[in-house]
């Protein structure tokens, strides 16, 4: 069954957002495996996009709250590693923002920002645009999309 009921899409938009928190996990290979497998690729891609800002944008709200034991008991993130990258973040937020896909320090990024109260608007965007630009670019390198 298509649109709303499409199982698969909600799969991937679940991983998608835990991705993007607590769980080390690919979303990019159930992108690459439902698209080989006749999902529409620009709604995989939307999807995809949508699940990693939105879990993002809940390390961004953790950092937000500021709650030291949450951050290191659900993102595993040692309050000394935030603090290493605090000068970083503070003069180049939206750069940064836009980085939060990356492996391993994304999610220490979103945490950061929230951390320092960066701008909610400005971060949303630039993280949406780096998220989004990253699952095109997978499903291009992979010859899915486009």
């Amino acid at each position: 069954m298509e649109g709303l009921f499409d199982y698969s899409l909600w799969g991937l938009f679940l991983a998608s957002f835990l991705a993007a928190t607590v769980v080390p996990f690919s979303s990019e290979a159930l992108l690459t495996f439902l698209i080989a497998n006749g999902t529409d690729p620009y709604s995989a891609v939307m999807v995809a996009t949508a699940g990693n800002w939105l879990g993002g944008m809940s390390s961004f709200a953790i950092g937000y709250l500021g709650k030291w034991e949450w951050i290191e008991k659900y993102l595993r993130i040692k309050r000394e590693t935030i603090e290493r990258w605090h000068n970083r973040l503070y003069k180049r937020g939206a750069i940064f923002a836009f980085l939060c896909w990356l492996p391993a320090v994304g999610d220490i990024i979103a945490v950061g920002l929230g951390l320092l109260r960066a701008n909610i608007l400005i971060t949303a965007i630039a993280m949406l645009a780096g998220k989004f630009i990253r699952y095109v670019i997978w499903g291009w390198l992979t010859g899915l999309v486009f």
